[in-house]
């Protein structure tokens, strides 16, 4: 069976003759096939080069990556370090000021190490360790560490919130004892469970100090606290009372003149009244009681050191 036939005609220039060239449609289809083969060959082996190439930029990206990795690494500990060194002088100045306000120290192992974990068991069970196990025990043992650091400041905040609470009702406290002498004088009666008393004639318990001084002398409130009473009063005259909270009480009686009323917030050393005789009293002075729950206290056990004539 006859073949179909290509025939090719070949014109070099108007001056060549024409020249003709016959081919089988057959070898038309090895040649094609020849080259797409070779076509595919390119690609493949151009395909093959490329990929060892990425794969060669992504192990540069990696050991890049893992440099990076250590340096933050490294800049981290560094960190964790100063962080640790803060913390040793927070504590040390915790322990100084949970002194000062009668608390005692917090237990060094408390305070060392705390409770629990990052979270974690072990650095295998991180995701990093299949891919990088001394990355992921360095990484693992900072994390370990700022958990530990965390806790820790988190236990001295919690500790300076009761130190301020310590201290600001030690203050109250010490605002409110009764540590003064009212006014200016003479000492000249003491406290006593039997005093020959100068009217009555017979002894009786005296439940304060007396002190004497000229008539409108001022009387200065021992302690901060509220007028509980401020009037007249059977036996003491006219008299105020303070209450300084805590159990204490002070009473402030014989005075002249009273210079404030029932409700009245006052601090250590405000004039409340002024010296007089009103009441059961011989003379012009001050009859000072100090009450703590109720029961009657000698004030001079309350008196900061000071010469008392």
């Amino acid at each position: 069976m006859s073949q179909n036939r290509w025939t090719l005609l070949v014109v070099r220039d108007e001056t060549d003759p024409i020249r003709q060239i016959e081919v089988s449609s057959g070898r038309i289809r090895r040649w094609a096939m020849g080259i797409g083969a070779t076509v595919f060959a390119v690609f493949a082996l151009a395909a093959w080069i490329g990929s060892g190439g990425i794969a060669r930029m992504d192990a540069q990206s990696a050991r890049a990556e893992n440099e990076l990795l250590t340096e933050e690494l490294a800049e981290l500990r560094e960190r964790i370090a100063g962080f640790e060194g803060t913390l040793e002088d927070l504590s040390e100045r915790d322990r100084q000021m949970r002194a000062l306000a009668g608390l005692r120290g917090i237990d060094a192992q408390i305070l060392e190490v705390g409770i629990g974990g990052p979270g974690l068991s072990s650095p295998e069970s991180t995701a990093l360790w299949d891919v990088d196990p001394e990355a992921a025990a360095e990484t693992f043992a900072a994390s370990w560490d700022l958990s530990a650091l965390e806790r820790r400041a988190s236990l001295l905040a919690e500790s300076f919130d009761a130190v301020g609470d310590s201290m600001k009702a030690h203050r109250d406290l010490l605002e409110s004892t009764p540590s003064i002498l009212p006014t200016s004088g003479y000492l000249s009666s003491r406290f006593s469970n039997a005093r020959l008393h100068p009217i009555h004639g017979r002894e009786l318990p005296h439940e304060g100090v007396d002190i004497s001084a000229p008539k409108g002398t001022p009387i200065l409130a021992a302690a901060k606290g509220t007028v509980i009473r401020a009037g007249w009063v059977a036996g003491y005259g006219q008299m105020v009372e303070v209450d300084h909270g805590y159990g204490y009480t002070t009473r402030y009686g014989h005075a002249s003149e009273l210079l404030v009323r029932v409700g009245q917030q006052i601090d250590r050393g405000a004039m409340i009244a002024r010296v007089g005789a009103s009441g059961i009293a011989t003379s012009s002075h001050l009859h000072y009681e100090v009450r703590v729950n109720g029961e009657p206290q000698n004030p001079m056990n309350f008196v900061l050191p000071e010469v008392v004539p």
